[in-house]
């Protein structure tokens, strides 16, 4: 194939408005489509340090301090009978920071500095359906603008499907999804005026508070709210239901259920009513093929359950770009961009796969957990009770390395840096030990017998993201 020249965007959430805004960035002529017109409501307000890092690439990062929204620092776990608080200026340096933000204000302004920077940007026109040639490559998307007649668009080279969970591709034309059984889960939130943190809460953190009915945030908003949510199983929400008159009646017996939550609310007063939303978790067969990509929820979605969603949508929009704009210089051929992107995707959905579902299905402790946290992140983690190998691991469990990982880091350092990469087949045997409810290995040798079948690593390894002069990708010269 030719080098892509152009790009067509469906979808102007945060995945599609950054990965568009790096695009026409690194000279691509970029269009975008979006079904609603902004701003218009959205849940998913926590934001990880990682997207930071690239919405600097996209050059937004500093208006987006002049906001005013809610400066994070870190999060207040309180799991079980454990409580850890995870401060990432402390942990990581006084810039590592990130926000709490009003989705409407933060996807509007995001969209908006798509077009800024080139971006064709129509709003109010829905995809409708893909066209595919032969070859298995999209050649048109059929269009329905909000009012007028249909139209088609069949003048791009690629395809960025950035539709959330409608799943333009995955969901409507390859039916390519699995859902993960974890996950059935079903959010119910509102927002108060007046509520506290738990002690002892970084700057602006997140509280996260486990209960047998699942699990609840806290996260405090620049304008004086909190948004306060249960995320529960289906069938207890459908058993609660039933048992409420309204979805405001379910929503305050569930608040008032938890002593942690409630005394945060002493002097707090509910302002919205309430909302819910299905949180069923999957993830699509392939994230890409010949012509195009998957990037956001329309590739996946894992659980609000450590604010992976954005990090997930603008770390595989920073890895698309890069993929993209190498190709458009004629850096690199069409399969192997496509590789790694499918690669360096997939291993980051996987890592935070497994760490979440060893929250909901086999935690036994913090201690138990901070192990699990460094064997995904470390290529050579320590045995429980072990000696510290080679590298500087310390011996016993702390929260840095599951802090480094709920912030992004470790995807964004391991895309960068060859050097540093964990074999995927040891964070998917994590993951798959987890489903299965299974206690963490307790040595190395029992561990390695858990690796789950090869997987792609080929496709990472001697490449690497750059960021500077190009945004790219590039192959690593052995020493």
């Amino acid at each position: 194939m030719n080098p892509p020249n152009s790009v067509l965007v469906v979808g102007g959430g945060p995945a599609g408005s950054v990965t568009a805004t790096l695009l026409a960035k690194e000279g691509l002529a970029v269009r975008l489509i979006e079904s609603q017109r902004f701003p218009r409501y959205h849940i998913g307000e926590s934001l990880t340090p990682s997207t930071r890092h690239v919405l600097q690439l996209a050059g937004v990062a500093d208006t987006l301090d002049q906001q005013g929204f809610q400066v994070k620092r870190g999060g207040v776990f309180h799991w079980g009978d454990d409580t850890w608080t995870i401060d990432w200026s402390k942990l990581f340096g006084d810039h590592m920071r990130t926000w709490q933000v009003d989705r409407a204000s933060f996807d509007e302004l995001l969209l908006n500095n798509a077009r800024d920077n080139g971006v064709k940007v129509e709003q109010q026109v829905a995809a409708k359906a893909v066209t595919f040639g032969a070859d298995g490559r999209p050649t048109a998307v059929r269009c329905q603008p909000s009012s007028g007649a249909e139209f088609t668009i069949d003048d791009f080279d690629y395809l960025i499907d950035a539709s959330g969970r409608t799943g333009l591709l995955s969901a409507q034309h390859f039916r390519n999804r699995t859902q993960h059984q974890s996950f059935r889960n079903v959010a119910v939130w509102s927002y108060w005026r007046n509520a506290r943190l738990l002690p002892d809460s970084p700057e602006g953190a997140v509280n996260v508070v486990s209960s047998p009915r699942g699990w609840y945030w806290v996260i405090p908003l620049s304008d004086g709210r909190t948004s306060i949510g249960l995320v529960t199983h289906k069938d207890a929400f459908a058993r609660d239901r039933r048992a409420h008159t309204t979805l405001d009646d379910l929503y305050q017996a569930v608040v008032a259920d938890s002593d942690t939550v409630t005394g945060l609310l002493t002097d707090a007063t509910c302002v919205a009513p309430a909302r819910v939303e299905t949180d069923y978790s999957y993830v699509a067969d392939s994230f890409c093929g010949p012509g195009h990509m998957l990037i956001g929820d329309a590739a996946c979605f894992l659980d609000p359950l450590l604010s992976t969603g954005i990090h997930l949508a603008l770390y595989g929009g920073m890895v698309g770009a890069a993929c993209l704009a190498a190709m458009h210089r004629g850096d690199v051929p069409e399969d192997t961009a496509l590789r790694f992107f499918e690669a360096s995707y997939r291993r980051a959905y996987t890592r935070m796969l497994a760490l979440v579902t060893s929250m909901y299905e086999c935690y036994q402790g913090k201690d138990d957990f901070f192990w699990t946290a460094d064997r995904l992140i470390h290529d050579t983690p320590p045995a429980p009770g072990g000696p510290a190998p080679a590298g500087g691991v310390p011996a016993r469990p702390d929260s840095a390395s599951f802090g480094e990982i709920i912030a992004g880091l470790s995807d964004l350092r391991e895309a960068s840096d060859t050097s540093t990469r964990v074999q995927t087949s040891r964070l998917t045997a994590e993951a798959r030990r987890a489903e299965a409810g299974q206690p963490a290995p307790q040595n190395l040798p029992a561990f390695d017998a858990l690796r789950a079948t090869p997987t792609d690593d080929g496709a990472l390894m001697g490449w690497q993201v750059v960021t500077t002069p190009r945004l790219g990708i590039e192959r690593v010269v052995p020493e």
